[in-house]
């Protein structure tokens, strides 16, 4: 029975400290559904600034997000990517969700509650892997729809680690005249260019604006890229994309920085090349697309690419959930030898 069960969450407790915790776990409620989870996945970008102890710690923690509730401070449960599969339906719910392959924006925890519209049913041509790829893959999307970018344009992305390739996967299906990029591991340029980007760089040689300059096309003081992202991770990287950029051009900063703070260059050619910064955060639908376009319909719409991308080898390394504390070592101490760290619960 369910009101029999636990279930082992992961909780953070502290800066790099990580434990599991065990808690009784009711039986469904009449319209809530009892999930299994197979699989769930550490975000090298928000979640490693959390065990790191690097978020503001009075922000709360997603308001967009049910299963996240209070603020960043410790003790706290986080997580966002986990696929199972539903156990038991309460009385009211539809008993053909029973055995379902489901995915849903839960923390790291064995079992859940939840109800039906926080879970998304899963394609049976989607693995679990793949489908774990799922909020990387909406960001990415959203990440696109803030950059509008035209046919045409000459496109610079900066960070290639997860989010940051998924975005090059979909800005390729674009007519664009170049999308490079600039990632100082060789692993993630390879993915890159695998992916569909023109060229990708390393940010750290000397010459590399020029090579930029040249792989895009362009020439003279006011040349530059369209459209560029800044998705490192990184606050200095912000400089360095602001350069990139063109007269008239945007940026769109995807990464998060929490309380990392760098200096900006703004009293040189920012103001009279009339650069515009676009800050993109998932939680919402833009304000200028929600007449027409919702969360469900953005969040379907990146089911649908990830099918037909089908994008391989981002996956790196499967730990067990009691393994959790070597998995956010090696992203936190290596983060050069993963992309996607996924955490398995059938031990």
């Amino acid at each position: 029975m369910a009101g029999q069960l636990s279930t082992t969450s992961l909780l953070f407790t502290a800066p790099r400290r990580v434990e599991l915790q065990h808690d009784a776990l009711p039986a469904p409620d009449s319209g809530q559904l009892l999930v299994r989870t197979q699989l769930s996945g550490i975000s090298a970008g928000t979640e490693l600034m959390l065990y790191r102890g690097e978020a503001p710690a009075e922000m709360a923690a997603d308001e967009a997000l049910p299963a996240l509730h209070g603020d960043l401070s410790f003790p706290l449960r986080y997580g966002y990517c986990a696929v199972g599969q539903v156990l038991q339906a309460g009385a009211q719910v539809d008993p053909g969700w029973i055995g379902r392959r489901v995915f849903a924006f839960q923390p790291h925890t064995s079992h859940f509650l939840a109800l039906t519209p926080d879970l998304l049913s899963l394609p049976d041509d989607l693995t679990d892997e793949l489908a774990l790829l799922l909020p990387a893959m909406e960001t990415a999307l959203h990440l696109v729809h803030e950059g509008a970018p035209l046919a045409g344009e000459c496109v610079a992305v900066f960070g290639q680690g997860l989010v940051g390739l998924l975005t090059v996967a979909l800005l390729a299906r674009f007519p664009l005249q170049a999308l490079v990029t600039l990632e100082p591991l060789a692993e993630r340029r390879a993915a890159s260019l695998r992916l569909g980007a023109h060229a990708s760089l390393d940010p750290a040689e000397a010459g590399w604006r020029q090579s930029l300059l040249e792989c895009l096309g362009q020439s003279g003081p006011q040349a530059g890229a369209d459209l560029t992202y800044e998705l490192s991770g990184r606050p200095e990287t912000l400089n360095l994309a602001l350069e990139s950029t063109a007269y008239d051009g945007r940026v769109v900063v995807g990464s998060w920085y929490g309380r990392k703070m760098a200096p900006l260059e703004l009293g040189g050619r920012f103001h009279r090349s009339h650069l515009r910064i676009i800050a993109s955060q998932v939680s919402h639908v833009q304000p200028e697309l929600s007449g027409r376009w919702t969360k469900p319909r953005r969040l379907q719409t990146a089911l649908k690419l990830l099918r037909r991308i089908r994008p391989s080898g981002l996956v790196t390394h499967r730990f067990q959930l009691a393994e959790a504390a070597a998995a956010y070592r090696l992203l936190d101490q290596h983060p050069e030898q993963a992309l996607q760290v996924v955490l398995s619960y059938d031990g």
